[in-house]
């Protein structure tokens, strides 16, 4: 069995990959960033690890010593800025790194480019497979358009589309016609490239058996659902833009995110060949129709079985580093709102509250305020407080709540969650359980660093409110505590 590397192994599709491997008897490693955001995965401790960024090829390098095949699942995906400069600069130094190391295949999957008038996004994805494909080591470029899959960013967004609005005013590209592809599918496609033996070096288009146009994928999607038949009119008024602010406040996915979901739909998307099959055949009843692939996405969530969603991801434009307690914060601007409670409950029933927090159970703090915000957040293309949580009741390195991000968990005593929504700054939240004898002390602490002018005036314009966001979280999140000490005894 070969030794694999996987990037992106903290996204989606990553994420799913890396246990299938293991599964099969492949060694794998995993090129992160930060190591802390495997720390929590099931799967972890059965993997290597190499913390490296795709853009710098000494550490790149160093990742790839000793590997055979090479998993390049890393896409920017913001709306906005250089990406495809980033996206080429990453890929190239891959390529080069990985020729360097002796890779015996470079696996990359793209997007589905059969339109020539191709969006900022697919073009890049486009110009990425012919960078490896030009590249020394041999190089399969696997081409997806829409993957159906529970938590997937295109999946969530036809869900909530067509859940959320039986009658809708859409833009053309509802009318453009592409080939959905189950995310089993295109699983078991990466899989097989680490097995498959001889020189291969060309892309493949991939796709399930179906046409379908964004249209038929919802009406196909209510009628899996059980909803009522959905009414659809295209208008021609609606731009990308406005397309993916409208996306982003109708459903969980932010408009960063939304837009070049929407731009990638104007184009048609269908296959132009199958020739992968003849590496590695259809699976005995065919590939996944489109109706399968939904009805058992919506199975996954009504399990609450979902491996990874989109949000797995960093969001675009959300920042990675530094932490609060990074001592380069050592004389510079950093504001704090610090409380701190005594609770009549045990640790371990507090604990249980502040692992809870979020998503369905709430803020513990003023519900309108929360909400406002969030909506404020959505407006400018932000992720709101519609991505709630992976687990109702555990959390793990990585993990999003609303439009929050796990950045670290010390279980029974500090959650630490960095800001995702829009900001002039750098923002966390961290919320602890502190023992002394048999005195169980609830402790919260909101920690903003500015960026700017702007960003002394955001802190100073909010900090009344405060006491209606922060003031009120310290007795809800201690009741809820008592009560949960209660249900415990």
């Amino acid at each position: 069995m070969s030794l694999c590397l996987v990037t992106g192994a903290t996204g989606y599709i990553g994420g799913r990959l890396v246990p299938e491997l293991l599964a099969a008897g492949h060694e794998v490693r995993c090129m992160v960033r930060s190591a802390g955001r495997l720390r929590d995965l099931p799967w972890a401790a059965r993997t290597q690890v190499a913390e490296a960024d795709a853009t710098d090829a000494g550490a790149t390098r160093r990742a790839l010593d000793g590997v055979e095949v090479a998993y390049y699942l890393i896409h920017a995906m913001g709306a906005s800025g250089r990406f495809a400069e980033r996206d080429r600069l990453a890929a190239r130094t891959f390529a080069a790194a990985a020729a360097e190391a002796g890779v015996r295949r470079i696996v990359y999957l793209g997007g589905l480019t059969a339109d020539e008038r191709l969006s900022p996004h697919l073009r890049s994805r486009a110009e990425v497979g012919e960078i490896f494909l030009e590249g020394a080591v041999p190089a399969v470029v696997l081409r997806a358009a829409v993957i159906i899959g529970s938590g997937s960013a295109s999946f969530e967004m036809l869900r909530h589309l067509t859940e959320r609005l039986p009658v809708m005013t859409t833009p053309r590209w509802v009318r453009s016609r592409t080939q959905p592809i189950a995310v089993r599918d295109v699983l078991r496609y990466l899989l097989a490239w680490a097995e498959v033996s001889g020189t291969v070096n060309r892309g493949f288009d991939l796709g399930g058996p179906d046409v379908l146009t964004y249209a038929d994928m919802m009406h196909a999607y209510a009628a899996v659902a059980g909803l009522p038949p959905r009414l659809i009119i295209p208008v021609p008024l609606l731009s990308p833009r406005l397309s993916s602010l409208w996306v982003g406040l109708v459903t969980p996915v932010p408009a960063s995110i939304a837009r070049p979901l929407v731009e990638s739909l104007r184009n048609e998307a269908v296959c132009g060949e199958h020739d992968i099959a003849r590496y590695v055949p259809d699976p005995e009843g065919g590939l996944t129709g489109f109706r399968r692939a939904v009805a058992l996405a919506l199975m996954k969530i009504k399990e609450a079985d979902v491996a990874t969603r989109w949000s797995s991801a960093s969001t675009p434009g959300a920042p990675s580093d530094p932490l609060p307690t990074d001592p380069g914060w050592a004389g510079g601007s950093l504001y704090v709102d610090e409380r701190s409670l005594a609770v009549p409950a045990s640790a371990e029933a507090l604990w249980q509250v502040i692992e809870g927090i979020g998503g369905d159970n709430g803020w513990y703090s003023l519900p309108v305020a929360w909400k406002l915000r969030g909506l404020a957040d959505r407006l400018v293309g932000g992720v709101g407080l519609r991505r709630g949580r992976r687990d109702p009741d555990r959390l793990r390195v990585g993990d999003s709540i609303d439009f929050w991000r796990v950045e670290d968990v010390v279980p029974g005593e500090l959650l630490r969650l960095r800001a995702e929504m829009r900001l002039p700054g750098l923002a966390w939240l961290e919320l602890g359980v502190a023992r002394d004898g048999d005195r169980t002390t609830y402790t919260q602490r909101a920690i903003f660093h500015p960026r700017g002018l702007l960003g002394h005036l955001y802190w100073r314009g909010i900090s009344p409110f405060h006491g209606l966001i922060f003031g009120r979280m310290p007795v809800n999140v201690a009741a809820a505590a008592r009560r949960r000490e209660q249900i415990l005894s």
